[in-house]
């Protein structure tokens, strides 16, 4: 059946708890069919999981991991096993918010209390102070400048690394003009980068890895140290600023994990066919985008949708993100451990391409190909970013501004006037510092956003879904579980600040 109109939805649903902040009620609509994919008819089914684990492969797994490997041991993987499996858990817990309603997640803060503005502040806050630093493109330009000049950048390059990162993170602004769907182009390109950097590392582990280190990092998931056979689960004099950013970043990591609904809803997942998406500024048409979402009657068809969703949703999130978390965690993690001396400190300039200089003397060619996979990895994180950062900020403008959307602006005007002011200020924050202290800056702010932003969801899916629609027990442990790790990471690393 058509959705009821918008007029119609507010009369009879005025006092609905979805609308206790004075945000309009969920219209009421079918749920649409889910995809019955089968063999290679699910590579264009799944997606966001896709664009979320490329996100991850290149902050946590190939910068601020390895720099935790190399400094203090394999044995610190345990943290990658329990970070991935409750992120999972908190992903797909956001995709069950956008399956059923066709809202991003920040349209579901938004309607608790104590009001809209209030978490609409609350989370473009976060966003800023988390993936508001670019060290991602600080970072490439280190692999770029490895490129061109064949030696890592030193104190004395500090002008021409800016200059090679503003130039990358411009690069990304033009990426995000071109296409139809600007999710669906981000989809692609890390199909492209999560089959190409995965593979490759699996080729470099078979060869260059010996059969101990394989055996240390397999162990290390369960935090042992098999050459002590004792477990190891946090070395003495550990940097708690490097291992809780290493910690909220093993995966994805905070408003990154939050801008997966807002993939998913451009994606079109569950109820999200019906609410529209963001279009690129060239190639893709306008396209009337929801404010508010629309619910589905959970009756014996409805469930029986929601039932294939749910199988797509675990596919995208447990198949495609845990398990590409884990391998992306672990393939780099034992090839710089192999390559590299125990205890070094790779943080600096050239972090980015520490690897591909240990490889230098032993094989050239080589040392470029892992240089040009770290500056491909890096660009294209901060590409993600980028993106995710603008269209959370766009959403929450777009859900919470009804003067806004009474001048029937295009949507894709707020998208591109968000990027331009997101982008002003990265090329200023790219001077502040070096690109892996952004990182480890944005990360730990990471593990504050899960401790928020977990709880925030088991209230918002324990309160305003339909109970049919509700997670069941176990999954509301693993959110205040998630909440409680990253909380004792943030409190390790503010204690030895003080």
């Amino acid at each position: 059946m058509p959705p009821e109109p918008a007029h119609a939805s507010a009369a009879t649903e005025s006092h609905a708890p979805e609308a206790q902040t004075g945000l309009d009620p969920w219209r009421r609509a079918e749920l649409p069919p889910a995809p019955t994919p089968k063999g290679l008819a699910w590579i264009g089914t799944v997606g966001p999981g896709v664009i979320v684990l490329g996100a991850s492969i290149g902050s946590g797994e190939f910068l601020l991991g390895p720099a935790a490997f190399v400094q203090y041991g394999l044995t610190l993987l345990w943290v990658t096993a329990v970070a991935a499996f409750l992120q999972t858990i908190f992903n797909t817990e956001l995709m069950r918010y956008t399956l059923a309603t066709g809202e991003p997640i920040f349209t579901g803060f938004m309607r608790t209390q104590p009001g809209s503005n209030f978490w609409a502040w609350v989370y473009t806050l976060l966003y800023v102070l988390q993936l508001g630093w670019p060290g991602w493109a600080g970072a490439a330009a280190g692999a770029i400048f490895f490129l061109i000049f064949g030696q890592l950048a030193g104190s004395a390059d500090t002008n021409v690394v800016y200059a090679i990162g503003v130039a990358a993170f411009l690069v990304c602004v033009v990426v995000l003009l071109i296409g139809r769907r600007i999710e669906r182009t981000l989809e692609i390109l890390n199909w492209i980068l999560v089959v190409v950097i995965l593979g490759s590392f699996v080729v470099l582990a078979a060869v260059f890895v010996a059969p101990a280190t394989w055996v240390a990092a397999l162990a290390g998931f369960i935090g042992l140290d098999p050459s002590t056979a004792t477990f190891s689960f946090m070395p003495e004099g550990v940097d708690f600023f490097l291992i809780g950013a290493f910690a909220a970043y093993s995966g994805a990591g905070g408003m990154i994990n939050v801008s997966l609904s807002s993939w998913a809803r451009d994606k079109g997942y569950g109820m999200a066919k019906v609410t529209g998406y963001i279009p690129a500024a060239v190639g893709g048409q306008r396209v009337k985008l929801a404010h508010t979402g629309y619910m589905f009657e959970p009756d014996t068809e409805g469930m029986r949708r929601w039932r294939a969703w749910w199988r797509i949703v675990r596919v995208d999130q447990w198949g495609i993100y845990f398990v590409g978390a884990i391998l992306g965690m672990l393939l780099p993690a034992i090839l710089y451990v192999t390559f590299l001396p125990d205890a070094a400190d790779i943080r600096g300039l050239g972090v980015a391409a520490a690897l591909a200089d240990a490889l230098k003397a032993k094989n050239a060619l080589l040392s470029l190909l892992i240089a040009f996979l770290a500056a491909w990895i890096l660009f294209k994180t901060q590409l993600d970013l980028l993106d995710g950062m603008t269209r959370g900020v766009t959403d929450i403008l777009w859900t919470g501004s009804a003067r806004l959307r009474a001048t029937d602006v295009d949507v894709r005007l707020v998208y591109y006037g968000v990027l331009a002011v997101v982008v002003l200020w990265g090329v200023i924050a790219l001077r502040l510092t070096q690109p892996i202290v952004l990182l480890q800056l944005g990360a730990n702010m990471a593990g504050i956003v899960f401790i928020i932003a977990s709880l925030h969801l088991l209230h918002v899916n324990t309160t305003l879904l339909p109970a049919a629609l509700r997670p069941p027990a176990w999954r509301r442990v693993g959110l205040v579980a998630t909440s409680l790790f990253y909380g004792t990471f943030v409190v390790l690393w503010l204690s030895t600040m003080m």
